[in-house]
């Protein structure tokens, strides 16, 4: 495996668990906590359209990430592919060891994320 496939495998495995992390977000958190809500005066009109936002900022990170390396390894040059790669690399190891301490055990989320911080890795040393 080349480092170039290696960046763009993780990206894409970064952006399709993201969007995959939106659907599952949207379903099991934003409409549950939005229908929890419902018409209560004490939650202002501004967190109500804020809160589905801010549940799905992780997902939107993750998957500019992913684009990202995959735009990294075809067109960079090699210091903004190192830069790139930091980058997402940071942000996906957050996201894998996160998951990790929320779940406590097996979770896709996390062996998929860990998996495309070691082909970052490869992708650039």
């Amino acid at each position: 495996m080349t480092p170039d496939i290696a960046l763009i495998a993780a990206g894409v495995i970064g952006a399709v668990v993201a969007v995959i992390h939106g659907v599952l977000t949207e379903r099991f958190m934003v409409k549950p906590v939005a229908a929890a809500f419902g018409d209560n005066p004490r939650i202002s009109p501004a967190i109500r359209r804020l809160i589905p936002i801010l549940l799905h900022l992780s997902t939107a990170a993750w998957f500019a990430g992913g684009l990202a390396l995959i735009a990294a390894a075809l067109w960079f040059d090699a210091s903004a592919r190192l830069a790139t790669a930091l980058c997402v690399g940071a942000l996906y190891l957050y996201g894998a060891l996160g998951n990790l301490a929320g779940v406590r055990g097996f979770h896709p989320g996390w062996v998929l994320y860990s998996i495309a911080v070691a082909l970052i890795a490869y992708g650039v040393l």
